[in-house]
């Protein structure tokens, strides 16, 4: 990528939001990484005002599963951007009465029941431990909770969101379970999405849109493609005007709102391999994440 090729703010828009009106000066960028090729082509240009670089997850045409999403090339590439915040954007079924279908969430606890996804950059000689705690940034969460209010979303503010595989969708025994354990949301792509935003030292956060009810509720018993489709167009327009209002929101470099955020110091004490013992390609590779602590 060129060196003008930066971006402070990443957005990666899941179903139903495949694009980004009202950008300027907006290019294409199909970017290489050690992980293999991201999701779409990426557009960059500005937004409000500000550098940003924006990913289809699924890709223009939504032409990939859950499953076959490659995450770690989708982190990446916005790494080798210079993405600081990130956004993501996600279709989301509700598992409490409270949570409509058209709302807005932002969860801030995940659950992973995902099988064989690739979660971590680490590994081939490079063992890295990192705090996951608590999986998105506090700062970007009220940020996109006062971008919410200022677009004339009902927003909700935190709990549970447990990732499934997909691509079903749950059966009602598993909705019933999920409930059972007070889960809030479930989606199919928040994870591993997070970990590895955490591993990258970005910080991270989901707006959640609700499309339904899961099957768990007596009158929406049989969710259905069709039926999310509909609710997603509408729950598309609300969430590009949060995220314009997000975006004129994100502190500049140096703001002391970055403090706040324990995802840009991640990395401080979390990789356990001695430097001499690590393979030189592995750190030609992670050298956007691990460069300034492996020397």
């Amino acid at each position: 990528m060129a060196i003008q090729d930066h971006a402070q703010i990443g957005i990666i828009g899941g179903s139903g939001l495949y694009e980004m009106e009202g950008f300027d000066e907006v290019r294409e960028l199909s970017p290489d990484t050690p992980f293999g090729k991201p999701s779409d082509s990426l557009m960059l240009g500005r937004l409000e005002g500000k550098p940003v670089a924006f990913l289809s997850r699924h890709a223009r045409g939504h032409r990939i599963l859950p499953g076959e999403l490659n995450a770690r090339a989708n982190v990446f590439a916005m790494k080798q951007l210079g993405v600081e915040w990130l956004i993501s954007v996600s279709a989301v079924g509700s598992l409490k009465e409270e949570y409509a279908p058209r709302h807005m969430v932002i969860p801030d606890q995940f659950v992973d029941r995902t099988t064989g996804r690739p979660s971590s950059f680490f590994g081939r000689g490079l063992v890295g431990h990192v705090a996951f705690a608590h999986p998105t940034s506090t700062p970007l969460r009220g940020i996109l909770e006062a971008a919410c209010q200022e677009a004339g979303a009902t927003v909700h503010v935190g709990g549970t969101l447990v990732c499934i595989e997909g691509p079903l969708f749950s059966t009602l025994a598993e909705s019933r379970l999920y409930r059972s354990w007070g889960m809030d949301l479930v989606g199919m792509t928040a994870l591993p999405e997070a970990r590895l935003a955490r591993e990258a030292e970005i910080s991270y956060a989901t707006l959640a849109m609700v499309t339904d009810y899961d099957c768990w509720h007596p009158e929406h018993d049989s969710v259905t493609a069709d039926q999310i489709i509909a609710v997603l167009g509408e729950n598309a327009v609300t969430a590009k005007a949060v995220l314009r209002a997000a975006v004129r929101r994100i502190p500049a470099p140096g703001d002391p709102l970055r403090s706040r955020c324990e995802s840009f110091q991640a990395l401080k004490t979390a990789l356990v391999t001695p430097a001499h013992l690590v393979p030189e390609q592995v750190k030609a590779e992670l050298g956007p994440l691990i460069g300034r602590y492996l020397r």
